[in-house]
C-alpha cells in the first residue's frame, strides 16, 4: 500500500462498477479514505471489499444522484464522519442512443440530471469543504463526446459538453485558490455501458479502467507548477486527437 494521499478523504460517485470501482481502489491504493457513492449498495459492497484487500479504508453512503437532497447528504455525511474532504471525483455517468427526433424528454432529463446537474450540484455542496483542505482536488470524468459528438448520443453529448464546460468555469473561478479542476474525456472504455452501446468494438482494444483510474491518480497526487488541466485519453487503435 502506498501513502501518497495518507490522511486524505475522497468522494467517488458512480463507484459500484467500472471506472468509479477503479477510482476508488487506487484512490485508497496510496492511503486516502475513500467515500463510496452510488445507488446498487451491494455493488458498493464488492468494491469496499476490494478497498480492504489493499488496505484501504472504504466509507458506503449510498446516493441517488437525481435526488438533489441525496448529493447533499453525501456531503453531509462525509464531513460528519471524517471532517475533511481533499477530493471529489465525479465519474457517475449514463448514457442514451437514439435519433436525436426520437430521443423523449425523459431521456434528455436523465442524462442532464445524472452526467451535468449532479456534478454540479456535488461541486456546490462539496466546495466549502474542499476550500478547508491545504490542497484539494476535482476531477470530472467526461468523455470524448465531451470534446466532438457522435451520432444517436445527442443527449449524452449535449450532457457531456456541459460537464466540461462547467469544470472550465469552475476553474477560472478557482483559480488562485487551492483548489485545482481537472477533467479527463476518455474514449471507449471497457464497462458495461460502453459494451451497450458500442458492441462492435473489439473488446480487446477498450482502455482498462484501471488505466483511467492511473490518471486520476497522477492527477490527485502531483501538485506541482505544473497543472495539467484536460486528459484526452483514446483506444490505441482510434485515430490521434479524437479525430
Amino acid at each position: 500500500m502506498g501513502s501518497r494521499l495518507k490522511d486524505k478523504v475522497a468522494i467517488v460517485t458512480g463507484a459500484s462498477r467500472g471506472i468509479g470501482r477503479a477510482i476508488g481502489v487506487a484512490l485508497a491504493g496510496e492511503g486516502a479514505t475513500v467515500v463510496l457513492a452510488g445507488r446498487a449498495e451491494a455493488d458498493l459492497s464488492e468494491t469496499a471489499k476490494r478497498i480492504r484487500q489493499v488496505g484501504g479504508t472504504p466509507e458506503i453512503v449510498p446516493t441517488e444522484l437525481t435526488e438533489e437532497q441525496s448529493i447533499m447528504n453525501l456531503v453531509a455525511v462525509t464531513s460528519e464522519r471524517f471532517g475533511r474532504l481533499d477530493i471529489l471525483v465525479n465519474n457517475a455517468g449514463i448514457t442514451h442512443s437514439a435519433p436525436l427526433e426520437q430521443t423523449r424528454t425523459e431521456d434528455l432529463d436523465r442524462c442532464w440530471a445524472v452526467n451535468a446537474r449532479a456534478p454540479f450540484l456535488l461541486c456546490r455542496e462539496a466546495l466549502p469543504l474542499l476550500r478547508k483542505a491545504e490542497r484539494a482536488t476535482i476531477v470530472n470524468i467526461s468523455s470524448v463526446v465531451g470534446v466532438k459528438g457522435y451520432p444517436l448520443q445527442s443527449a449524452y453529448t449535449a450532457s457531456k459538453h456541459a460537464l466540461r464546460g462547467m469544470s472550465i468555469a469552475l476553474a477560472e473561478e478557482l483559480r488562485g485558490s487551492g483548489v485545482r479542476v481537472h477533467v479527463i474525456c476518455p474514449g471507449a472504455a471497457d464497462t458495461e455501458m460502453v459494451s451497450r452501446v458500442r458492441p462492435d468494438i473489439n473488446k480487446v482494444e477498450l482502455i482498462g479502467p484501471d488505466e483511467i483510474a492511473e490518471l486520476v491518480l497522477y492527477l490527485v497526487a502531483h501538485q506541482g507548477n505544473a497543472v495539467v488541466d484536460e486528459l484526452h485519453i483514446r483506444r490505441a487503435t482510434a485515430a490521434p486527437w479524437f479525430g
